[in-house]
């Protein structure tokens, strides 16, 4: 079972593959990673020969990575960048609705400079399909039943920089920074993008496919819904609260009723410590845990 987000202190006990497969392992072990683990993990970068450098070294690499996108990769692609700080800062809007399906309204708006001025809707249209092309953004798209479609639920992606140490270099947020006051507000989304990193690599394994759930009133949402081949269906929910609260599982129960034999198991991934099964079947797993 490949370690995904952790090192050997914290060797994963739960495999995503036998989840979806349905396979009766229990749902156990214990790991003596806290947040500010996570938050480490989330700068460190999952980029090849960036998460090993040393910190200082590791900015100065995150920051050559998105010259090098701007500057080579993208003119490659048959898109020139006129002005370099106008796609850093929709980039930077962009990584600050990570895990969120925030209209590209909103972050256009967002990406206005102080002077007021505004990159235009056509330019950052290019920006977001060229990026995508380059699997610098990665957005997880919404999910509908392939065999039961009994709800009307929004299309809209949830918005995913591919790495999120690159999301948080841009929004110019440290490990220690996630854990105050003034990067407070991305800690929950940027351990979600960790998260989604984590399961989409592991659905890739098991030849699933991996979206996000939102009911068209937005009454509903599960933040990832894993697909198995056989459309056998298990619904992830994200949260860095230590301990699990029935309101944390109230979207998945909805999901298991409204698709009942479909849904093969139901999983919250948090920031605890223990790994366990609650009563009404939903599996309690720390990210670290998490494995392939």
């Amino acid at each position: 079972m490949a370690d995904l987000v952790a090192g050997p202190a914290a060797a994963p006990t739960v495999s995503l593959a036998d989840l979806i497969e349905a396979r009766s392992t229990p749902i156990q072990g214990t790991t003596p990673w806290r947040a500010a683990d996570y938050f480490e993990a989330v700068v460190s970068s999952g980029l090849p020969g960036v998460m090993a450098q040393p910190a200082r070294l590791r900015l100065e690499s995150l920051d050559a990575y998105l010259l090098r996108v701007i500057d080579r990769d993208l003119p490659e692609q048959g898109l020139a960048v006129r002005r370099r700080e106008t796609l850093r800062r929709w980039l930077a809007a962009y990584a600050a609705a990570s895990s969120t399906t925030a209209a590209y309204s909103r972050i256009l708006d967002a990406a206005t400079a102080g002077d007021g001025s505004q990159p235009a809707k056509t330019t950052t249209i290019a920006y977001r399909d060229f990026l995508t092309q380059l699997w610098l953004l990665d957005p997880v798209p919404g999910w509908s039943p392939s065999r039961s479609p009994v709800f009307r639920l929004q299309q809209a992606p949830k918005h995913q920089l591919a790495d999120p140490g690159l999301a948080a270099r841009l929004l110019r947020l440290s490990a220690a920074s996630l854990g105050s006051p003034r990067g407070a507000h991305m800690a929950g989304p940027l351990f979600e993008s960790l998260a989604t990193l984590s399961v989409r690599a592991a659905a890739q394994t098991a030849h699933a496919t991996v979206g996000h759930l939102r009911t068209g009133n937005g009454d509903h949402e599960v933040d990832l819904v894993i697909e198995g081949q056989d459309g056998q269906i298990v619904g992830v929910e994200v949260t860095m609260s230590v301990q699990v609260t029935d309101a944390d599982v109230r979207h998945l129960l909805w999901l298991r009723h409204q698709l009942r034999d479909d849904v093969v198991d139901l999983v919250v991934l948090t920031t605890g410590q223990h790994a366990y099964r609650r009563r009404d079947g939903v599996a309690v797993v720390p990210l670290a845990l998490l494995g392939r």
